[in-house]
């Protein structure tokens, strides 16, 4: 090493540093992609919720229907594929009945539901502070989901009311989502379309509030368990964790919700437009029992445990996409 590159070596930083003092530093370039918890992230967080629950959800319409009607007639199908056989056969239906108000009701649920996740997480945490929050993690993403969950539902309950009355009505009650939105709303208004508020809001929010708070605890102890910061994984690895994490919290979400989602079928269906939610709900329930209420459970695990695994592999997949971390870990 030459003496002028010594002497370079020794002097540079302390130029640096007077610059700095003196106000003659060139500026820093602008870091390039979207920065975290500004207006663009949270944007990219609520884009990258719909692409991951409206083509999912819509994806098992299938199943879903089939789920739905058992739920409503324990004796319309002897198995899922006497049902889709049945379906198949029957002019006027499908098994993709109700695919339509799916996929418009999930995607506006993912935009509220990912979009404020990512924005009450962060205002929670702030609020109550690095030190407890390093310490009481959970607590902050039970109500950072429970608050997202609760406005996401509002954007939802039209068009889950859509599908699932004509789901399980035969024929189907509507051949698409807008013919179904216009007979509900002539004969019962807009009471008719949120009739399912409250069942969706039961069955809802504790769903997502075990989704994402058991899904950023799974992440971290396969972190844990693996040995390495989720920083030492490329890309790749890392959105193969979410999908893992998504699945075990989709299988704990299922068992959860189950029943407010029987009621939600339930009340869709057959709820009087006279009769109060409290006096439908004692009646479906003097019918079914508690034995109903957990009808169709091991289809809705199969079902939920898939789409909650791969909602978190593209959403984590999309956040990469976009140059942002993925979700748990961090």
């Amino acid at each position: 090493m030459g003496k002028d590159t010594i002497t370079e070596a020794i002097v540079q930083p302390v130029q640096d540093q007077l610059k700095k003092v003196t106000g003659t530093a060139e500026p820093e370039p602008p870091k390039k992609g979207i920065q975290l918890f500004t207006n663009q992230y949270y944007a990219a967080c609520t884009l990258g919720g719909i692409i991951a629950c409206g083509p999912t959800h819509s994806s098992v319409t299938p199943l879903d229907l089939v789920k739905c009607r058992r739920q409503v007639d324990s004796l319309l199908y002897k198995s899922n594929l006497d049902g889709w056989k049945k379906i198949i056969k029957t002019k006027g239906d499908s098994i993709f009945t109700g695919v339509g108000a799916t996929f418009i009701g999930y995607s506006l649920q993912g935009a509220g539901k990912y979009g404020f996740y990512e924005y009450f997480k962060k205002t929670y945490s702030d609020v109550v502070g690095p030190e407890k929050f390093a310490k009481y993690k959970t607590p902050v993403y039970l109500a950072a989901s429970a608050s997202a969950e609760f406005l996401a539902d509002i954007m939802l309950c039209p068009f889950e009311t859509i599908k699932v009355k004509t789901q399980t009505t035969l024929p189907p009650y509507a051949n698409n989502v807008f013919e179904g939105f216009s007979k509900i709303y002539k004969s019962e208004g807009w009471g008719g379309l949120y009739k399912g508020i409250g069942p969706l809001w039961a069955r809802q929010i504790p769903y997502t509030m075990v989704k994402f708070s058991s899904f950023e605890k799974c992440v971290e102890l396969i972190y844990q368990y693996l040995g390495k910061p989720a920083s030492a994984y490329t890309s790749t690895q890392q959105t193969g964790v979410s999908f893992v994490g998504g699945y075990i919290a989709g299988i704990a979400c299922a068992v959860v919700s189950h029943p407010a989602d029987v009621m939600v079928s339930k009340i869709s269906s057959n709820k009087d437009s006279s009769e109060s939610l409290g006096k439908a709900l004692k009646r479906i329930y003097g019918q079914i029992g508690f034995k109903g209420i957990w009808n169709g459970l091991p289809v809705r695990i199969v079902m939920v445990g898939t789409l909650t695994g791969f909602q978190w592999l593209i959403y984590d997949s999309f956040k990469v996409y976009v140059g942002l971390p993925t979700t748990g870990g961090h």
